[in-house]
Formats: C-alpha cells, sequence, structure tokens
C-alpha cells in the first residue's frame, strides 16, 4: 500500500508549529512508517515531487513568495492545514496590519532607535520578494480544509488531527487538547 504523502512549509511565522510537529517525540516514528514527507524542512526537500494527500501550511503571508507558496501546496496538496495563529489569523507578523506599510518601512529601516542607515535606502534586491500591503491569515488567499488553532498548537493536537485524517476519521481534536495560555 502506497504511503500518505505529507508537505509542510513555514510561511510569515517562527517555525513554532513545525517545533510541536517534532514535539510528538517517538510518535514521529509511527507517523513515518504511515507517511512519506514530500516537500519540507523536516527531509530539506525544496520542490515537491508528486502529488500529496496532506499540506501543512504555518505562518501567513506577508510577502509575495508566501502566496506564491501558498498556492503551490493548494495546487499539490489534496487536503490544505493552516497550523496555528499566524496560519489562521496572521498571527504577530499582523500586528503591522493596522499600520501603514511606508511607517512600518521606515521604523525598521530608517527611523527605528537601533538604525544606522545615513542614506536612507530601503532594501531594494531583486533577490527579496515583495512585501505585501497587510499579513494575510492562508484563507484569505486559498481554500484551507482544517485550521489547528494554537500558537503553537500543542503536539497532542497535531498528532490527534494527523491520525484522524489518515484513518480516514473526522478530525475532532479533544477541546482538552488544546490550549489557549
Amino acid at each position: 500500500m502506497e504511503k500518505v504523502r505529507l508537505a509542510t512549509t513555514s510561511l510569515a511565522g517562527c517555525f513554532g508549529c513545525h517545533m510541536s510537529i517534532l514535539d510528538i517525540d517517538d510518535r514521529i516514528l509511527k507517523l513515518v512508517e504511515l507517511v512519506e514527507f514530500d516537500k519540507s524542512p523536516v527531509d530539506d526537500i525544496k520542490h515537491f515531487t508528486k502529488r500529496c494527500h496532506v499540506g501543512i501550511i504555518e505562518g501567513g503571508c506577508c510577502n509575495e513568495e508566501n502566496v506564491h507558496v501558498l498556492k503551490q501546496f493548494r495546487e499539490n496538496c489534496d487536503f490544505l492545514i493552516a497550523l496555528g495563529e499566524c496560519a489562521i489569523m496572521g498571527g504577530l507578523p499582523a500586528m503591522r496590519n493596522g499600520i501603514p506599510l511606508q511607517e512600518c518601512m521606515d521604523e525598521a529601516y530608517r527611523k527605528g532607535v537601533t538604525v544606522h542607515n545615513p542614506g536612507g535606502g530601503l532594501p531594494n534586491d531583486p533577490e527579496l520578494p515583495l512585501i505585501l500591503d497587510r499579513v494575510y491569515p492562508c484563507h484569505e488567499v486559498v481554500k484551507i480544509d482544517l485550521s489547528l488553532p494554537g500558537c503553537p498548537p500543542p503536539a497532542d493536537a497535531i498528532w490527534a488531527a494527523l491520525v484522524a485524517l489518515l484513518e480516514g476519521k473526522p478530525v475532532q481534536v479533544p477541546y482538552g487538547v488544546l490550549k489557549y495560555d
């Protein structure tokens, strides 16, 4: 029987949700028996090698590269999971949403207390992705099939959701497994 293919990525976030995936501890050995990781920082595969059954996204979209990667995941994954508050609502990166982008750029690169930039220039290397006007949660860019809340979601919640998906059952994460503190 072919293993379920699983892909993961981190967009505008802190990588804490991927750390929660690793926090399933010895269950990760069981997970490796059930799934084959495709494009993921877990196995360092940079591009999709085949269509994936499940894609896990952490982080929201703050630049054009994030949007591109998220759309690639939607095109290449049958089932897409938004993992954590940044993917679901924009999280901490979205704190800039109430501030005009120019003001954010000025604070970060021109006028900030710790900034030394006598020329007053902004980063403009062609390798840098264009920053968006705001941080967008994943569901505002593509269809998301499941959202797992938390910052980060606890390993037990991730495990419960993955096991249900792999067994073809409805995902029902017990309330006691989720933490909001």
